[in-house]
């Protein structure tokens, strides 16, 4: 593409935009002196990308009829086989459109994306076909992924698989309508806000966000470093540790990746709940929109622990309902710098940068109509705290999760695990197609509440149906320590093996 000498109007535009005043001698000299760098950045222009080698065949594949897509889960279909053995031999999996997949479109739920072909593997996907997956296509997701309900594809709405019309949760809203269909046995979701759980939630899948960092993000378009959290939807338990055992531990890319633990997750899931300490988080069940048959079979599902063994008592962490408020800044800012403004990644990391992302997505500036709703908002008010108050927010917001974290840990010190549901309401209907902004904007956030604390905290956490109401799955949460998924699968595992979570 190579980088020019700027014209002197080019120069004076830009002085503009940071406030520096030239005269016509400054913009003659700074021109001259710019030659050289210029020269610097045409050499890095003119050597080869690095990038890691695509290393299986694969098809772009096609985009199903809606005859063949029911819920309008599915973006892309295709057939990727993976290697002739491993532990995933024999298992369908889909991906949420974020993930990169050589040779495969990839949109992300939005227009100004769409047509955009990536020219990598994601590492998860690399980790998958090597343990003998078949990557069977990649699922529909919410707009830039900026959603908790499942209305803002550019495609459309994505329906409950339980109930035509009402929302899949997102942003991963086809991998779990998909699994709760019964169309595929495992899926990728992605988690900033709960967009792993909440659509788990809403579908009566399992959902797991493990800890920050425990499964590799490279190749997966980021919203912000921070919350970037990447994993396993699938129909079960067993299933869901299995998943996170390929998936998990350094790819030698990733910079969220640190003191990273990894265990051996399918042997993890015996042994029952016994002896067991659960902590019931009573402001998890105290959010305002909070619908009373959910705290109920909630409250039943802790007890059924309990019963099991379990030793299940209640705990009040304040912190919890200050969670959403300190997300708000590193979200909303985060995302506004590393996803839109910085072109999909922004800069100040060592990273594996997809520069054909970068190219194709910084186009948005000139379709920034036909972003979602829930795009808009969150880029103007981000681009509007940028423009008149800096970073200090996101600053202050980061230095208040510490105490935020250190709420929850004071209480894991005390319980192996925490309870509540995971979003306080069940699926809602779907907005109609004439929705106002606003209708639309409520019911792509009034579910994030409990989720969205653990982004910002780290901790894994996991969404487990256990129950039905007027047709639609209810869903628990279970926390744990930083790197103790096998007891949340542990205890996960039995209160599934307890009963059919449907007829709870």
């Amino acid at each position: 593409m190579a980088v020019q000498v700027p014209t002197p109007q080019q120069l004076r535009q830009v002085a503009d935009e940071i406030g520096l005043s030239l005269t016509d001698a400054d913009v003659t000299s700074f021109i001259d002196l710019l030659r050289p760098n210029v020269a610097a950045y045409n050499v890095v222009d003119a050597l080869p990308d690095n990038l890691p080698i695509v290393r299986y065949p694969r098809t772009p594949g096609y985009r199903p009829s809606a005859e063949e897509n029911k819920y309008n889960a599915w973006y892309v279909k295709t057939t990727v086989q993976g290697a002739s053995r491993g532990k995933l031999k024999g298992r369908t999996i889909v991906l949420k459109d974020n993930v990169m997949l050589a040779g495969v479109p990839m949109m992300n739920g939005a227009a100004t994306l769409e047509g955009y072909m990536p020219n990598i593997d994601a590492t998860i996907v690399e980790r998958i076909l090597d343990a003998g997956g078949t990557i069977v296509g990649k699922s529909h997701c919410e707009n830039f992924c900026l959603s908790g309900g499942s209305h803002t594809n550019a495609t459309g709405a994505v329906h409950n698989p339980h109930k035509m019309g009402y929302s899949a949760g997102g942003s991963s809203s086809g991998s779990a309508a998909l699994v709760a269909a019964g169309e595929v046995d495992m899926a990728i979701g992605g988690d900033q806000g709960g967009s792993i759980r909440m659509p788990s939630s809403f579908c009566g899948t399992y959902g797991m966000k493990a800890t920050h960092g425990l499964v590799p993000y490279t190749g997966i378009m980021p919203i912000e470093i921070y919350v970037d959290h990447t994993g396993p939807i699938t129909a079960n338990v067993s299933d869901n540790a299995l998943l996170l055992e390929v998936l998990a531990g350094n790819d030698g890319y990733d910079p969220r990746q640190y003191n990273v633990k990894t265990h051996a997750y399918t042997k993890s899931l015996e042994g029952g709940v016994k002896g067991m300490k659960i902590g019931i988080v009573t402001e998890g069940f105290q959010q305002p929109n909070a619908e009373a048959v959910v705290n109920e079979k909630v409250r039943a599902a802790a007890k059924r622990l309990g019963d099991l063994g379990a030793d299940v008592s209640e705990v009040s962490i304040p912190w919890h309902m200050l969670g959403g408020a300190l997300w708000m800044p590193i979200g909303v800012e985060g995302l506004t710098q590393t996803m839109m403004h910085g072109d999909g990644y922004g800069v100040s990391r060592p990273d594996l940068y997809v520069t054909s992302l970068m190219d194709f997505h910084r186009n948005w500036r000139t379709r920034a109509n036909e972003m979602s709703e829930t795009t808009k908002l969150f880029t103007l008010f981000g681009t509007y705290i940028r423009k008149h108050y800096g970073s200090r927010y996101y600053g202050k917001a980061m230095n208040l999760t510490r105490l935020l974290t250190a709420a929850y840990d004071a209480a894991l010190a005390e319980y192996d695990l925490l309870l509540m549901p995971t979003t306080a309401i069940k699926a809602t209907k779907l907005p109609a197609p004439d929705a106002s902004r606003e209708e639309i904007i409520e019911l792509a956030f009034n579910m994030i509440a409990n989720t969205a604390p653990f982004d910002i905290s780290h901790h894994p956490a996991m969404a487990i149906p256990c129950g039905m109401a007027d047709g639609l799955p209810i869903s628990m949460m279970l926390i744990g320590k930083h790197y103790d998924e096998p007891t949340i699968y542990k205890a996960a595992y039995a209160f599934e093996q307890s009963g059919d979570w449907k007829k709870m």
